[in-house]
Order: structure tokens, then sequence, then C-alpha cells
């Protein structure tokens, strides 16, 4: 790889198409947290939180790919999220929104190698540590060595390996144990799961659509690919990445559905172990370990550049003029960091990852309408946009012990909507006043 060059690190030496782009969106957004969260969605809510676990994930996708034409179209020369934010934003508004997106990928990192860990846990009898480290050092070979490029290279190879394991396990224990006995079972011992009038399944899915869409708002590897996908192809690639993504956390759904059928469970997590330990098949459970570990592998290591890359150009490079020489010397140093400090993190805390999500969701839903206002915007913006998002998602914390998650999260979301409205109407006014003067 060229080290004199660090537009390869970023971006690479060639614009995505349609299949590609597909592929790089699936390797970054089937994640652990797809894994982990489907069993507790589906237990919590039932086949209906399953199917609205799915939906969601589809949704914000093709909601991001409708803005994503729009981006290309406004910013063509752009290549991170930094880049748009510090054209559009003030000092202060700029410094404050490159704080929450190193926040917010901290904690996707976070979520990401504690679910690593739990898997490694049930899966290997390996010490935790241990199985960490060398994920960690797999991570940085891929993420944080090798740039997009490399991440390209691997992207094919995970994204054939989750569809392997999605198909051909869930086809094998259908097949072993048929349709109807699995039905059967359920109605039996977990009847609650088929219970589709659930009106909390229906608010879940409208919150976590809030949830997932900031996320990927906010998401620096999505907005790298936003720029290396081909301009005329970009709507189409994440219209179909969100129709295909939806169908991993289905089969996920259904692989627990055949492993609960008659029978009670321990714990949540317990039902991943039950699934290793009901595959009879030798190459099946290679095919779902590998499936677990390209998931996670390739989520972090995408994760792990995109912060790197952000810090560099959009931090270091604000600061100090550097050589190519030196982005890359960098850029090694800043993500090596990353997974020293994810090592010793995961090791001591191990959250829910459900309740990791929705923790941070009051700041992912305060965040949509702020960064809609950036993205459509043709001036630079007042402070007050970016920061109505803090406004919004202090709100949402201060009556979260009065309220439920889910309220909370939507009460962030519309005080931070209803500040941007007000700047909106206040801006409109103002422009008004002027022409009639000018007139």
């Amino acid at each position: 790889m060229n080290k004199n060059n660090y537009q390869m690190y970023i971006s690479g030496s060639i614009k995505l198409g349609v299949g590609f782009g597909i592929v790089s969106l699936l390797s970054r957004w089937v994640t652990g947290n797809t894994i982990l969260s489907s069993p507790e969605t589906l237990i919590k809510y039932g086949l209906a939180g399953g199917v609205g676990y799915s939906l969601m994930g589809a949704l914000a996708l093709i909601l991001f790919g409708l803005l994503a034409k729009k981006i290309r179209e406004k910013y063509p020369n752009h290549q991170t999220i930094g880049d748009v934010l510090r054209e559009k934003l003030k000092p202060s508004g700029y410094w404050y929104m490159i704080i929450v997106l190193f926040l917010t990928s901290f904690d996707s990192l976070f979520v990401q190698s504690m679910g690593a860990g739990i898997l490694l846990h049930m899966i290997f009898p390996l010490p935790v540590f241990f199985g960490m480290l060398c994920f960690f050092l797999f991570c940085f070979f891929i993420g944080g060595l090798g740039g997009i490029q490399r991440l390209h290279q691997f992207a094919g190879v995970n994204v054939t390996i989750i569809f392997a394991a999605v198909i051909i396990i869930p086809a094998y224990f259908f097949i072993k144990e048929g349709v109807y006995p699995v039905y059967d079972g359920i109605k039996l011992y977990h009847p609650y799961l088929l219970f589709i009038k659930n009106t909390d399944a229906i608010w879940f899915v409208l919150i976590a659509i809030l949830i997932f869409f900031g996320q990927i708002l906010m998401d620096r590897a999505t907005w790298q690919r936003v720029f290396i996908i081909q301009e005329e192809k970009v709507r189409m690639t994440f219209t179909l990445a969100g129709g295909i993504w939806a169908t991993i956390p289905f089969a996920i759904s259904s692989l627990l559905m055949i492993i609960m059928f008659g029978r009670s469970y321990e714990n949540i997590y317990s039902l991943i172990f039950e699934l290793v330990d009901k595959i009879q098949s030798t190459m099946l459970i290679i095919l779902f370990v590998l499936f677990c570990f390209s998931a996670i592998s390739s989520t972090i290591s995408a994760e792990i550049h995109a912060t790197t890359t952000l810090f560099v150009k959009n931090v270091l490079g604000l600061f100090r003029s550097l050589t190519d020489r030196e982005r890359w010397r960098y850029s090694y140093i800043f993500s090596g960091g990353i997974c020293v400090c994810l090592l010793v993190i995961v090791s001591i805390l191990t959250p829910n990852p459900l309740e990791l999500l929705f923790f941070f969701g009051n700041i992912y839903a305060a965040m949509i309408i702020p960064m809609l206002y950036i993205i459509h915007s043709k001036t630079i913006l007042p402070s007050i946009i970016p920061f109505s998002s803090l406004i919004g998602a202090v709100g949402g914390y201060i009556f979260l012990p009065i309220t439920e998650d889910l309220k909370a999260i939507l009460l962030s979301f519309t005080l931070s909507g209803f500040i941007c409205l007000m700047v909106l109407v206040i801006s409109l006014i103002s422009n008004t006043a002027k022409n009639r003067k000018e007139l």
C-alpha cells in the first residue's frame, strides 16, 4: 500500500458499485448487537418484537439512503462526516459535534467488544482476556493497519459467511425438527412469543427506528461509505442493503425459537450457548462460530478505521500540518490505543447490550433533527442547532427516573426538534423582514 498517499487509507482507489457497496454496508451493520439483542427483543416483546427489530434496521438504512444522494450532490469533495460539519458549523458547534461523534463511537465499539467477550466466553473454553487480546489484535490488523482497502478485502468473505450461516443453519434445524413441532412446542412452553397484538412491541419498534436512524446519521463508517459509493448508485445501494439486512435478525430469531421450543431456559444469553450445544454437526458449529466472529470483527474494524480517520483528519489535522507519512503513523498509534482501551474496559465492565443501546438512545434520537438541519442547510449554522441535541438529550435523561426509557427517548427527539424548528422560524422571519427593508 502506498504510504505516501493517505487518501488510500481513507477511501481507497476506486468508487464502489451497487453490489460491493451493499457488501460493505452489510459488513458494517451486521453487528454483535444484532446477534445479542435479537434474543432479548424476542423474549421481551415476542415474535412481533423480533420482526419489528428486523424492520427497524431496514427502514433506517432506506431512509438514510434518501439522504445519501443529497449528501453526495452537496458535498462531492468531502470524505468524512467531520468534513461536512466543519463546513456547516461554527467552531463551538463543530467541536461539540466532534465530541459527540467520539462519544457515540466508543459506545458502539464498547457494545461490539462486550458482545465479542460474551460470545467468546460461551463458545470457547479460554480465559476471556486472552481471547479478547487475540480478537483485538486481528481487528487492529484489519481496521487500524490496513485501512479501507483491507476492510473491503475481508468484507466479501465476512458477508458470505454471515449469509451461509443464517441460511444453512435454520434450514438444517427445520428439516431436522420440522416446522409444526417447533410451533407446537413454542405454543405450549412460550405462548407469549406468539402474541401479536402487543402494543409494547409496536411502541418499542417505533422508538427503535428513531434510535437506529439517529445511530446511522452519526455513524462515521457509514458516512465514509456514502462518499466512496458511486453517486448515481448510492440511493439504490442503501435501499437494497436495508432490505437484505432485515433478513439477518429475523433468521436469528427463528434460530432461537428452534432452541426454545419444548424447553425452558436459564437466561437470555444461555440461548446462544444452547444453540452451539444443539448443533451436532462439526461443520455447522464452525460455521456458527465464524458467523459470530465475522459479524463482530468486521463492525469493530470498520469503526476503528472510521474513528481513527476522524481523529487524524478532522481533529489532529486542524492543529498542525501533517505529511501523509505522519498521518499514517498517527493512525497506527491512535487505532492501537483504541484497542488497548477496549481490552481493559471490556475486562472490567459487562453491561446489558440492549440497555446500553437505549441508554445512548436519547443522544441518537436528539441528534436526528439537528443533523437533518445541517445536511440541508445552505449557510453556516448558529451553534444553537448542534447544541439543541444536548438540550434534548439532557431533558430526556432528567425525566428518565420518572418515566419509561422509550418515552424519555421520544422526549429527547421532540425537544431538539422543537428548538431547531424555532430557529428555522426565526430565521425565516428575519430574512423576510430584511428583504422588505431592501425593497
